[in-house]
């Protein structure tokens, strides 16, 4: 079905002539056509998100996986636009040490603290709701002292943008007008806030590409978009926590993605769009199972190993409780988390290097990083 998502305006940039594309608003018009295969599509991934949140549920901690899943969707979103720093870079760099990639381990670190920010402003009874405030925040979070934070962080553009190309004349596709910008935003939030009758995820997926057409900032739309999608499926209640990241599926099918976004504003093909994005939904919701049950093995195992051992002490088990939100530890690190004197955390590391729990990565005689490796190999995968 051909349908017009939305119209062109001829405007003027540096003398030359700029089609920018101001997109209609949400639902499609005409009505989004949920047929046998889509259908289909939207049972496999509703039922790979009960999945997840099963997963989730039968843990001690979501807290376990979270840590992991939220800094590794950080890495891959950041990846995407360039970014060229390891899950190591960034765990090291939070646990105190120098980072190796300092500007790119920054950015990764700017997403998670968007994140949390952003959820703790939704959990809030009086915190800002989902909208473009609530974006413009997380954007300001995102860009601070990072690439791009002399772009306007945390505003609404006041100048056209486009996106491939080295000029809007020969972009592969120019977004609205800033002029155009307000009633775009105001429309996808009142849609976001409104009761359109369409599934749930179906809605993530279209809030998606429509935040992306419009594309309301300088630079750091394409983390804000991956963001939003995070926020909504916690939001519109499909999970309780931020468990489902997508960047792992768009990094792996990066070309069909940026074809079906292409696809939708050119041709109003929305219904391939949803059946990509859904497809995308149920290969992450997996990944995110299989990783949750690994984790969950690993550090079962290893609380049960310590825990056993004749010579375990009190240190000992704290800290093994504390690794999978802090998997990479050094010595004042241990000291601070169990404050403990700085005899009691050496044999506590020492322990548990021992027991094959930590591993020490960097081969010096002080200044020691030790990283929980299992735990990190279950992560890495798709990160390199």
């Amino acid at each position: 079905m051909k349908r017009t998502t939305g119209t062109y305006r001829i405007t003027k940039w540096d003398r030359e002539e700029v089609r920018a594309f101001i997109c209609a608003p949400l639902p499609p018009d005409p009505p989004l056509d949920l047929d046998t295969e889509t259908t289909a599509a939207l049972s496999d991934a509703t039922a790979a998100l009960g999945r997840l949140a099963v997963a989730a549920d039968m843990v001690p901690s979501a807290d376990w996986f979270l840590y992991g899943f939220v800094r590794k969707e950080a890495l891959i979103t950041s990846q995407i636009e360039g970014t060229q720093a390891t899950l190591q870079d960034v765990l090291t760099f939070e646990a105190g040490e120098q980072a190796q990639r300092p500007d790119d381990v920054r950015e990764v670190c700017n997403y998670v603290d968007a994140l949390t920010y952003a959820r703790k402003e939704l959990a809030r009874p009086k915190g800002l709701p989902l909208a473009t405030r609530l974006l413009c925040e997380a954007h300001k979070r995102l860009m601070k002292g990072a690439r791009g934070s002399d772009k306007q962080p945390g505003e609404i553009r006041r100048s056209q943008n486009w996106i491939g190309g080295s000029r809007p004349g020969n972009a592969r596709f120019v977004p609205p007008p800033p002029d155009a910008l307000p009633e775009a935003l105001s429309a996808l939030e009142k849609w976001i806030h409104g009761r359109d009758q369409l599934p749930p995820l179906v809605r993530v997926g279209l809030a998606h590409v429509q935040f992306e057409t419009i594309h309301p900032f300088l630079d750091g739309n394409g983390r804000i978009g991956r963001l939003l999608i995070a926020l909504l499926v916690e939001h519109w209640g499909l999970l309780k926590a931020p468990l489902l990241y997508l960047s792992v599926a768009f990094k792996r099918h990066r070309q069909d993605y940026y074809e079906r976004l292409n696809a939708v504003r050119i041709d109003g093909d929305w219904e391939g769009w949803i059946r990509f994005f859904l497809a995308c939904v149920t290969e992450a919701a997996d990944d995110a199972v299989a990783s949750a049950q690994k984790l969950f093995a690993v550090t079962s195992a290893d609380r049960a190993k310590v825990a056993a051992h004749a010579k375990t002490t009190v240190a000992t088990i704290r800290l093994v409780e504390l690794l999978p939100s802090n998997p990479i530890i050094t010595l004042p690190l241990a000291i601070k988390l169990l404050d403990v004197s700085k005899p009691t955390a050496v044999r506590t590391i020492a322990f548990l290097q021992d027991a094959g729990v930590l591993r020490e990565t960097t081969g010096k005689r002080r200044d020691r990083v030790y990283a929980y490796h299992r735990y990190l190999q279950v992560l890495t995968p798709d990160t390199e």
